[in-house]
């Protein structure tokens, strides 16, 4: 089974564990000896922590070596976390871990005998090994890791977008008859003919020729209408849609998990949060 890193599983996983960060513990034994750092975490597919990455420091030797989560005791008020034992023996046979290390099954196997009671005989199988076979490397210790989780209903909120109707907007050709009154300008010729109130004396007839066929040429206009039609923007329309919002609330029953703490004699528990039990 692959192992990852703790923020390459859980990139926000100081959230997840409360603001707590295992990576900034300091390692001692139980007999109150430091014996290294705590510089990652390695987690299994489903978030299970299987080893704790150590920089060991023995008699001024330094080494990152990997410690089975089983065989530690994370304290967080103390900042610390604690090992059942951990000999320079052991830590010279563990392999040394490197950040850009494949821990595959080999490498779990050189870690796991370092660890194993020498008295150990049972033989492992790497097709059909699993981390439920050594619960003492890798179960969490129950008298100090108990963890239950509290669960609470939360109401959830979805919007769905349905149509509720169709604007449709078109336009139609009306007609009508249009009536328009353009004046017009027409000539007419008048002829009239009038006696001469003071006849003047002519030349005498002898000397006066008459001619036939003399032609007075007057030219005669009128108007004529001439009319044609042009279209021209009577009106604009413009359609847009407008968002108005509304709240609408609603109302429900949800459940929630409590804590109820009982306690036979007088016991010392203190509490973290509101939502979680100091892990002593």
């Amino acid at each position: 089974m692959p192992l990852y890193k703790l923020a390459d599983f859980d990139p926000n996983y100081k959230e997840t564990f409360g603001g707590e960060d295992v990576k900034a513990l300091s390692l001692y034994t139980e007999g109150g000896e430091r014996v290294g750092s705590v510089a990652d975490a390695l987690v299994d597919a489903n978030g299970r922590f299987r080893y704790l990455v150590i920089n060991s420091q023995m008699n001024g030797a330094s080494k990152s070596i990997l410690l089975p989560i089983g065989l530690s005791r994370i304290d967080y008020n103390a900042q610390r976390v604690y090992v059942d034992g951990l000999s320079k023996q052991q830590v010279e046979q563990l392999p040394e871990y490197r950040d850009n290390l494949t821990v595959d099954y080999d490498y779990e196997e050189q870690v796991r005998k370092a660890y194993r009671p020498t008295t150990s005989d049972v033989a492992y199988d790497a097709n059909t090994y699993n981390y439920e076979q050594e619960p003492l490397l890798y179960n969490l210790n129950e008298q100090n890791h108990q963890t239950f989780k509290l669960f609470e209903e939360r109401l959830i909120t979805t919007k769905n977008r349905i149509k509720t109707g169709e604007v449709t907007v078109s336009k139609h050709i009306e007609t009508e008859t249009a009536r328009v009154a353009v004046p017009l300008e027409k000539e007419r010729v008048v002829i009239e003919r009038v006696t001469p109130t003071a006849p003047e004396a002519v030349v005498d007839t002898d000397e006066l020729q008459f001619q036939e066929g003399e032609v007075a040429r007057i030219e005669v206009y009128e108007e004529t209408p001439e009319i044609h039609k042009e279209a021209f923007v009577r009106e604009e329309v413009r359609v847009k849609k407008v968002v108005e919002h509304d709240t609408v609330e609603a109302q429900e029953t949800i459940r929630r998990e409590e804590l109820d703490i009982a306690t036979d004699g007088n016991l010392p528990i203190t509490q973290n949060d509101a939502n979680s039990i100091d892990r002593v």
